[in-house]
């Protein structure tokens, strides 16, 4: 199991952190662990390798940006 963070800007309120969650959550794979507007953390797991682009685009259609912690 990998465990990987990006840094989310842009979130202020926890319908942010919803729609974050839901768009990385449609990654086959991939499960959200955390996603914190107040330190910007997104914590995802997955069994395979992940592809930091979909992660990225996957953030990106819900409004904001993510780079790799």
């Amino acid at each position: 199991m990998e465990t990987i963070e990006y840094t989310v800007t842009g979130m202020t309120c926890g319908n942010c952190e919803n729609h974050v969650r839901e768009e990385v959550s449609e990654i086959p794979g991939v499960t959200v662990e955390e996603v914190n507007r107040e330190t910007k953390v997104l914590r995802i797991t997955s069994a395979n390798p992940v592809d930091d682009a979909a992660v990225i685009a996957a953030v990106d259609e819900a409004g904001y940006t993510a780079v790799r912690a």
